[in-house]
């Protein structure tokens, strides 16, 4: 048999955008082997079968823990997780809340406080980062404060998507949105990570950072959470997996980099912080009906 598939092709750490590259340069090629002067083509199940074989890992929760806010009111869960088959690792950290007793509220930060210091201004249980802003810090996509617009809708390829607070919680699409709901408080940001309980694709596998998002459940489920270094795709694929026993029907990232923070009140003024790296232009904070 006169014939192989070059190594190259298939990276000995199936890192990101191996598939890509995979089909990029097997349908650039012609491959043929010959058996007893018999020329084969190789076919498109020996390519499905090559892909099968390196496809990513599953994302498997290795451990978890669960602690109650001050209030009893929204759980914060600490998930350490692992890729199956490569060295891949990742935390994520949830704030978990019932829209029957919690809403979202949405701060500015025009003055560049501390997150730290406007979630306890504001009375928040929880909270991270909200969404983007230009290099002159004004706010980038709809922002609604207190039932009233800050900043308008925009169109873009990462703007896809609005986390909107009323009585329930929401993400919908750009598409979806109307401010006739009249909800309290809105923002918008992108891309799409979880739809419809299943990975959004086509999302950026190479670049690893630090990531911000909100998720909403089955029932009156929600939260808001945070995620150490991983890819846009790597997110989508880690949540929609079961993360403990929340099931994620849609999510939306938020502004992540050195943007991303998190923060959740224990009891009293004792609070889990993962503070933002530079000075952000708003939060998106969980507080009491």
């Amino acid at each position: 048999m006169v014939a192989r598939l070059k190594t190259a092709l298939v990276p000995a750490r199936f890192g990101k955008g191996w598939a890509t590259q995979l089909l990029q340069e097997v349908a650039a090629l012609r491959v043929h082997f010959s058996l007893t002067e018999r020329k084969i083509q190789v076919s498109a199940t020996f390519l499905f079968l090559a892909l099968a074989a390196v496809a990513p890992g599953q994302w498997i929760e290795k451990t978890s823990r669960d602690e109650n806010s001050f209030d009893g009111r929204v759980v914060h869960r600490h998930i350490d997780l692992a890729e199956s088959g490569t060295d891949n690792r990742a935390i994520v950290d949830l704030a978990l809340f019932s829209t029957k007793s919690c809403k979202l509220r949405v701060i500015d930060n025009a003055d560049g406080a501390p997150m730290s210091d406007e979630m306890r201004r504001t009375n928040c249980i929880a909270g991270i980062n909200g969404g983007y802003f230009d290099p002159n810090f004004a706010p980038l996509g709809l922002r609604i404060i207190d039932g009233k617009v800050t900043s308008r809708l925009t169109r873009g390829r990462l703007m896809s998507g609005v986390l909107a607070s009323d009585n329930a919680i929401h993400i919908f699409r750009v598409a979806e949105f109307s401010v006739r709901r009249k909800p309290t408080a809105a923002i918008e940001c992108g891309p799409f990570l979880v739809d419809l309980a299943k990975p959004v694709r086509g999302l950026e596998a190479m670049r690893a950072g630090r990531r911000t998002f909100a998720a909403t459940g089955s029932g009156d489920r929600a939260a808001l959470g945070f995620c150490s270094d991983t890819t846009l795709a790597d997110l989508a694929r880690i949540l929609a997996g079961p993360l403990g026993d929340f099931k994620i029907q849609r999510a939306l990232n938020l502004d992540g980099g050195s943007s991303s923070a998190f923060w959740f009140r224990r009891n009293g003024e004792n609070a889990f912080a993962i503070p933002e790296e530079k000075t952000v232009r708003d939060f998106v904070g969980v507080i009491a009906k």
